[in-house]
Formats: C-alpha cells, structure tokens, sequence
C-alpha cells in the first residue's frame, strides 16, 4: 500500500523542493567527495592541520547526505543516488590530487561556496512552498557550509 500522507503541501510544491533538493544533494555529494579526497591526499607542512580539518568537514558532510535524502523521500520523490545522477545535477568539478594544500583549500572554498548558493535558492522555493522543514533543513546546512568556510578561509596563508 503507497499511502500519501498529507502535510499541508501540494504534489507540485512537493516535487518543486525536491528538485531543489536533489541539487543540494548533489553539490553536497560534490563536495564530500572533493574534501575526503583532499583529506587523503594533501601534503606539506600543514599536512596535519588539513589533514583533520578535513576529517571532520568531510565527517559533517556525510551525516549532511542522509538527512537531504530522507527529506527528499519524505516530499515523495525518488532521491539521486548514481555518480552520473549527481554529475548532471552540479557544477561542482572533482578534486585534483596533485593540487599543493594551498590550492585544494581554495578549490574546497569553491565548492562550499556554490553549495551555500544552490541552499539558498532551495530554501527561498521551500519558504515560498510553505515548506517549513525543508527551509529549517536547508538554514542548518548554510550555517555548517559557512563555519567550513570560515576555517577554510581561516587556514589559507
């Protein structure tokens, strides 16, 4: 049995989020994949400091997955969950192993960015849908994309 349960949105504003949504997922997939491989890869002398910093944004992120996804679910739309899915829904580029440590925290700086971007416009559909959890899960998702901005921003020389 496929019960709907009604909370108030309708099927179009339900569908609209999550469209929104699956962007977000996207971009935070993006940027998972981006800073856990930067987390094995950089190098230097601020191997050590990078190295944990990343730990636990990567960390952040991935618990971040979860809870998009689930409210994608929770609007009654089949959440992305392919690599070819998530490539065609950001604009996010894969991470550069050979990048100095210096250029990989840019480059994590530009991938929070645009995320912190693609969450805004996903809480502006969610206030106008009247969506009050997907706003509060995408307000949440700003401020941790801004605090890894700060540290990122924080650690470049």
């Amino acid at each position: 049995m496929n019960a709907t349960i009604d909370t108030g949105l309708s099927r179009a504003d339900r569908t609209d989020v999550a469209q929104e949504l699956t962007k977000v997922l996207a971009d935070s997939f993006a940027v998972y994949l981006k800073t856990h491989g930067y987390h094995w890869n950089v190098r230097g002398p601020e191997f050590f400091s990078f190295h944990n910093l990343l730990e636990q944004q990567y960390r952040d992120i991935w618990t971040a997955l979860d809870d998009i996804a689930e409210r994608i679910r929770a609007l009654g739309v089949l959440a992305p969950q392919s690599f070819s899915g998530f490539g065609n829904l950001t604009s996010i580029k894969d991470g550069d192993p050979t990048l100095s440590a210096q250029a990989m925290i840019k480059d994590l700086i530009k991938g929070n960015e645009t995320t912190v971007a693609t969450l805004k416009k996903a809480a502006e559909v969610a206030d106008e849908a009247g969506d009050i959890s997907t706003n509060d899960l995408c307000t949440q998702r700003i401020t941790a994309h801004e605090k890894h901005l700060w540290m990122l921003k924080s650690s470049l020389a």
